[in-house]
């Protein structure tokens, strides 16, 4: 019931409400492409108005069948005509769906109210999940609410909303790492990554609306670099620094922590910040190509004593050619 609710408050009407200020497009031009039908309506809108983008943001005012240009029921010589009724009443049925339209604008009380609520529930579930859990959210309620928001000019309070939320969880999970002790601290570091990129595959999709009409449109940025970004800053660069002699003593001890938490690391570590190479070069060289430079001929001994040495350490710790 209250999903059904939510959708009678917020439905209908978006593009009416729209200005400049988040999407570019005019209210007027809404009203009138309603009139003409959806062809009259920009291939744009025609693609992002599909079954599972959720229910049109154009108020639902009556079509009115044509006539040789002229809408039928109000031409002088139609039998409605005559009498004038049914220009009356085509007027009173468009007069009252734009009534009911003006009656369903969600306010930025609503917003705070109904709408981000539902919103920062289902962020901190996806925050919070463990791979393969099973998060007991609507996602189509979820992004039919974001869609409404930013159909309803609630798109710039929304993404600082976002941002805070995830501020905070990330500056949580920094205070979590740091009291971390040395033995957990690469296992534990390696989760929170996971867990994070993790969550953005839901999260960003869930915001396309508000990433394609606000953030790329208004702010120039994209959602998904702005919450990697997050990580980095309040996480990776917090720990980068304890964590990077850590990985280093791993890697000179064979099979301290597993081979794929080493490369998990890694390769987040990479993405996050590529520049981060410069500080342990031969151990990213180990899991992200290219990274060294070619090898040459001069340095063919020196690459077979490395080679040699790998397999005494393989071999002291019970592996056999």
């Amino acid at each position: 019931m209250e999903e059904e609710s939510m959708e009678e408050e917020g439905g209908g009407g978006c593009e009416a409400m729209m200005d400049d200020q988040n999407h570019n497009t005019g209210g007027a031009g809404g009203y009138g492409r309603h009139l003409l039908g959806p062809a009259a309506a920009p291939l744009g809108d025609r693609l992002l108005r599909s079954p599972a983008a959720g229910p049109s943001c154009e108020p639902e005012l009556p079509m009115v069948p044509e006539a040789n240009g002229v809408l039928r029921g109000c031409e002088p010589g139609g039998a409605a005509g005559k009498g004038g009724a049914g220009a009356i009443a085509a007027a009173i049925n468009i007069n009252a769906s734009t009534s009911k339209f003006l009656m369903n604008v969600i306010t930025i009380e609503d917003y705070k109210s109904t709408y981000w609520p539902k919103l920062d529930s289902a962020i901190d579930q996806l925050l919070t999940q463990s791979p393969g859990d099973y998060i007991p959210i609507s996602y189509e309620q979820i992004y039919s609410c974001v869609y409404k928001c930013v159909c309803q000019q609630h798109s710039e309070q929304m993404y600082s909303d976002l941002i805070k939320k995830i501020t905070n969880h990330l500056e949580r999970v920094s205070k979590e790492l740091q009291a971390s002790p040395p033995d957990l601290y690469i296992e534990r570091f390696n989760v929170a990554l996971g867990q994070y990129m993790g969550a953005l595959q839901s999260i960003v999709p869930l915001f396309i609306y508000m990433n394609k009409f606000y953030i790329e449109t208004k702010l120039n940025r994209d959602l998904k670099d702005d919450l990697i970004k997050l990580f980095t800053e309040h996480v990776a660069e917090k720990h980068i620094y304890n964590l990077m002699p850590l990985l280093l003593e791993a890697q000179s001890t064979p099979f301290q922590i597993t081979p794929s938490t080493m490369a998990n690391i890694v390769k987040g570590l990479y993405t996050l910040r590529p520049e981060w190479v410069q500080m342990a070069p031969a151990l990213f060289s180990k899991f992200i190509p290219n990274i060294l430079p070619p090898a040459v001929e001069s340095e063919l001994q020196e690459y077979a004593a490395q080679d040699q040495k790998l397999q005494r350490e393989l071999m002291q710790n019970g592996f056999t050619r």
